[in-house]
């Protein structure tokens, strides 16, 4: 299976967020990819008000993206923000939508980005369960950024049968933070004996766009990494569409030499 990761950079803008992931997903379809995969925030940028464009996965928003999927007979994953659970308006959900061949599922971001100065939980409601998705053959599952600093929920989507994560981010920037995003995505691959595909936004200082304040809009570097934790593929910091072909096997063949999910204790 071939899959394609876009490395976007989305603004205020949902129209033009739209058009970008009209644009990518018609490049990954013509790549021959079978499943493309969008940042967290594809639908509008951190930085900008969410709880006036929060939609549920019918909306307007999501159905463009569903019709798309549906025209080019491909497999979107897509960061957008749905209502929060309260129902009143006063939060939202940082949900991934996944759409295309008959699939349909979501993710609603577990662990929210309480730290290096933003508080994502002032404005986001918390999901509450892991979710795992089946594309011809293949089991993948769900997580958004800030999850990948957690390893139990890449253990536990392995448990449900995931050979492949999918991470979908709009990483914050600082010292160190590129670096940090491309371990943890090598340590939750190795954690779990997983593919992980680890897409983020866009640095926006790469085409010259300032980075607003403390919120996390994005440093690039996504990779796809082994089941061994090497890395396979990545891109800089700057937009692009990154392809690569999966090999379950060598999920298997990880999982028979380095047994750590049968092995593990639980305390």
């Amino acid at each position: 299976m071939r899959v394609a990761l876009a490395q976007i950079i989305t603004g205020r803008d949902l129209a033009a967020n739209l058009d970008l992931v009209d644009a990518y997903a018609r490049q990954a379809k013509a790549g021959g990819a079978d499943l493309v995969v969008f940042p967290e925030a594809t639908m509008r940028a951190f930085g900008n008000s969410l709880l006036d464009i929060a939609e549920p996965l019918d909306g307007p928003w999501a159905s463009r993206v569903r019709a798309l999927a549906a025209e080019l007979g491909i497999v979107i994953v897509a960061g957008m923000f749905t209502p929060g659970t309260a129902g009143n308006g006063a939060k939202v959900r940082n949900t991934l939508l996944v759409t295309g061949r008959r699939l349909e599922a979501s993710y609603d971001k577990i662990h929210l980005f309480d730290a290096f100065g933003f508080a994502e939980s002032d404005t986001v409601d918390a999901g509450t369960s892991p979710v795992t998705f089946e594309l011809d053959g293949v089991t993948f599952g769900l997580a958004t950024c800030y999850d990948v600093r957690f390893p139990d929920l890449f253990t536990e989507n392995a448990d449900r049968g995931a050979d492949v994560n999918i991470v979908c981010a709009s990483w914050g920037s600082g010292p160190g933070k590129a670096e940090q995003w491309k371990l943890l995505a090598r340590a939750r691959a190795l954690d779990s004996t997983t593919v992980v595909l680890a897409c983020g936004q866009g640095d926006p200082a790469s085409v010259g766009h300032p980075v607003k304040g403390s919120a996390p809009t994005g440093v690039g570097h996504s990779v796809v990494v082994s089941p061994m934790g090497d890395v396979l593929e990545e891109l800089d910091g700057a937009p692009g569409l990154l392809f690569a072909d999966l090999d379950t096997a060598a999920v298997q063949e990880a999982r028979t030499k380095l047994p750590v999910l049968a092995n593990r204790h639980r305390f």
